[in-house]
Parts: C-alpha cells; sequence; structure tokens
C-alpha cells in the first residue's frame, strides 16, 4: 500500500493571509445555517405560516435562517406564473403574497427569542425591468452594444453565453448606485432586524461596494455575510463566508463512482485555492439551484448521500441544510410556479438534529480558527477517508467509506481490524 507520507499528513483547508478580515459575529462561530424557500414551505407559502415552525427549527438546532429574497416580483418578461425570487421590483418591501414588512419584524422577533438568527437572500447585481430605478435611474444600469438596458448576459463557468431574460444588470461603475443600494439594505437591518445577507451572483459585483457596505451595515451592529462566490479576497473586508463549489463537486462525482478517498485527500492536502484561516466555507449537499436545477439527493449523491453530509459537517467549513433535507426531499422543487416541500414523517430530523449537535458541542468542528485545522489519518486502506480535527483539548476523528463495498481499517490505539459498511461512517469524539 502506498504510504500516506508518514502515519498522518498535516495539511489544512486554509492558509495564513496578510489582510485582516471583518470581525465574524461572536454567535456564528459554531452556527449552522438553514435556507428557506418560503414560496414551497407550506402551502399557505406566508411569512406567518414559517414563523410557527420556528419552534420546530430549533429543535433541529438550527443556528442562521437564510430567507430566500421576499421583495416584490417583477411582471415584465417575468418567467413562469409566479416568476423568479431574484427579480427583484422594490428593495424595501416584501412580497404581498408572502406577507408585510411587519411580519417580517415579527419572524426575526421570534427567531432572536429562541436564540437563532435570520440573514435575508439580497440581489444586488440585478433588478426586474419593472424596478422603478429603471425609468428613474437608467444610468444606474449596464447598457447593451445599441445604448439600451437589456437582459443579464453573460459567460458561465463552462464559456457558454447565458442570459437571464427576466433581469437587467446595474453598472455599479456609476457610484451613485451605492448610497441607494447600501440604504437599503441597512434599512433590512436597522428597521427590521434582520442580522445580515446572502448576497447572490456576489462575485458579479465589485468587491469595492460590498466592502463598503459592510462597513456601514457593522456601524448598526455586527452582521453575518455570505457570498455566492469562491473568490478568496471578497473575505478580505466584506465576507465571512464563501460557497465551496469544489466540495460539492467531488461529492456529487462520488456520488456517480467517478472519485472517491484520493480526490478528498487531495482536496485538502492540495486546495484549489487559498483561503485564509478564518475564512468560513459554506458546505452544502443541496440548496435552491442544486435541488431545482441539478436534482434531489438520491438523484445526486445515491447511497453516498448521508456520508456527503456528514463530510458537510465535519470538515471545515458552515454547513447547509435545504429546506426539505430533513424530510428526505425527494422532488425538485419548481422554481417558478407553487409546488410545496411534501413534509411526510420528517424522518432525518433526527439525523440532523444530532449533526447540528455533534458541531455545537465539539469546538474542533467549528468555523474558522474558531476550529480545529485537519489532520488526515492512515488508517491502513487507502480507499477510506478518514482524518482529525483538534482545538485545544477538544476532538473528533472521522473516517468515511466512499465506496460500495465493505473497507477494514485500524486506527492507532484499537485492539484489531474494523469493518466500516459501504457509504458508512464513523465519528469518534472524547468521552
Amino acid at each position: 500500500m502506498k504510504k500516506l507520507a508518514a502515519s498522518l499528513i498535516l495539511a489544512t483547508l486554509f492558509t495564513t493571509a496578510a489582510h485582516a478580515e471583518p470581525k465574524h459575529p461572536a454567535w456564528s462561530r459554531s452556527s449552522n445555517v438553514y435556507e428557506v424557500n418560503l414560496r414551497q414551505y407550506s402551502q399557505d407559502g406566508t411569512l406567518n405560516a414559517f414563523t410557527a415552525t420556528l419552534p420546530r427549527l430549533k429543535q433541529l438546532g438550527v443556528d442562521i435562517i437564510w430567507l430566500m429574497p421576499l421583495h416584490p416580483i417583477g411582471e415584465q418578461n417575468r418567467k413562469g406564473a409566479l416568476g423568479s425570487y431574484y427579480a427583484v421590483k422594490d428593495y424595501r418591501a416584501v412580497n404581498p403574497e408572502f406577507g408585510s414588512v411587519d411580519d417580517v419584524r415579527k419572524l426575526v422577533k421570534q427567531a432572536h427569542a429562541l436564540g437563532m438568527h435570520v440573514i435575508l437572500d439580497w440581489v444586488g447585481n440585478h433588478t426586474a425591468w419593472d424596478h422603478p430605478w429603471a425609468t428613474e435611474h437608467p444610468d444606474w444600469y449596464k447598457k447593451n452594444d445599441k445604448g439600451e438596458i437589456a437582459a443579464v448576459s453573460f459567460k458561465n463557468g463552462a464559456g457558454e453565453t447565458e442570459e437571464w431574460a427576466d433581469v437587467i444588470g446595474l453598472d455599479f461603475g456609476n457610484k451613485a448606485l451605492w448610497p441607494a443600494m447600501t440604504s437599503a439594505m441597512a434599512f433590512w437591518v436597522k428597521d427590521v432586524g434582520v442580522d445580515g445577507f446572502r448576497a447572490d451572483a456576489a462575485g458579479m459585483v465589485p468587491s469595492e461596494f460590498w466592502e463598503q457596505a459592510r462597513a456601514q451595515l457593522d456601524k448598526i451592529k455586527p452582521v453575518f455575510m455570505l457570498a455566492e462566490a469562491d473568490d478568496p479576497a471578497l473575505h478580505a473586508k466584506a465576507f465571512d463566508a464563501s460557497y465551496d463549489w469544489t466540495l460539492n463537486g467531488i461529492m456529487k462525482k462520488i456520488g456517480k463512482g467517478q472519485a472517491g478517498a484520493a480526490e478528498l485527500r487531495a482536496y485538502i492536502s492540495s486546495p484549489a485555492k487559498s483561503y485564509a484561516r478564518d475564512s468560513y466555507r459554506l458546505q452544502f449537499t443541496s440548496n435552491h439551484d442544486i435541488n431545482s436545477w441539478e436534482g434531489t439527493d438520491r438523484e445526486l449523491y445515491g447511497n453516498a448521500w448521508g456520508a456527503m453530509a456528514v463530510l458537510s459537517y465535519t470538515l471545515p467549513g458552515i454547513p447547509l441544510v435545504y429546506n426539505g433535507q430533513e424530510a428526505r426531499l425527494d422532488k425538485k422543487l419548481a422554481f417558478f410556479e407553487k409546488d410545496t416541500i411534501d413534509w411526510k414523517n420528517y424522518e432525518l430530523e433526527g439525523f440532523f438534529a444530532g449533526l447540528n449537535a455533534l458541531k455545537k458541542q465539539n469546538q474542533a468542528l467549528w468555523n474558522g480558527a474558531a476550529g480545529g485545522a485537519v489532520q488526515l489519518l492512515d488508517v491502513g486502506n487507502e480507499q477510506l477517508f478518514a482524518f482529525k480535527r483538534q482545538q485545544g483539548a477538544n476532538h473528533v476523528r472521522v473516517i468515511v467509506n466512499p465506496t460500495g463495498l465493505p473497507q477494514k481499517y485500524k486506527l492507532a490505539g484499537d485492539g484489531g481490524p474494523a469493518t466500516i459498511k459501504p457509504w458508512r461512517w464513523r465519528i469518534i469524539v472524547p468521552d
């Protein structure tokens, strides 16, 4: 068997950077995120109907509630019957289908009373065609070659031209836009009480805008900022957390039998990008994009799904659960129509409650520099992915079998080899 460079390899997902990051809110250090697709969360699809379920989420161990955009949705060039959450017509209002601004205030107040925090999905890169700014401030928008405001068009990660026909792009080169956008964000923090934002398409907006916005918001209260991006530079002065698409991509390949322990070890020992030690990386098996456009957990990961969820909680990062995963969501939720989650008997609530408690009770698994770095373990079988994280006296060891066959392993101090079943895991914590 090829040796793993001695009995264990010390590696970390992060490296030290010269810049000073924004100060993370203290309550985010051991936290997880729960994403809410309000339209599909209940038959009513309202803020008040969701607020009534907050005690259940508290029992689940949820810390940060991420609400997908709540704003009125544009009607011009609308997609489907109900339109996309991300075609915003008014940054300071609430879609009347969901409720009112006062309903958001009540939701936030109740969440705070239960010890949870709330972040709002913020669509800074573009607006609906019928947003008032399009007529009041046409100079705030990007123009096509004819000098006309046009639908957002860009090159995606595959190098293909993609168009979002229902939205038009804002031009952050015109800094007259900046105070208006920042003021709208501040309204939700100061007047409504939200605790931060998930920034949609964050990399399509200049980092300088996010940096000045974060500075202004932190003057109101410490906020939590999550970027839908994976640029390490966004962590410098603006964001607490960013998407770890790299790990999610490896997980999907494992689900298809195209990757395994070797790829997970390479992810740790040779990271694709260099992040500061205290950067939070969002870890996930699903979210609104993955579920609606790519597939369900079963479709994407097959029998590997549970093991991948365990990795999302135990590798460095802040874990995400998408609403319905705790009920084993078995359909792709329609994005532009009503398509309510079937909650059945919440069969995976215990699974996620256990993972949330595991993270909360073991500082080695906390976020950023508050948690421990990764030490890869040699368990005598390269088909297994094994690692240890330690912070102070607390340490957690994890062994995952990302294969469809039983695998033998031996940990230091064990009396003899043990067997781990296909697609299963073992988590060892101090007594």
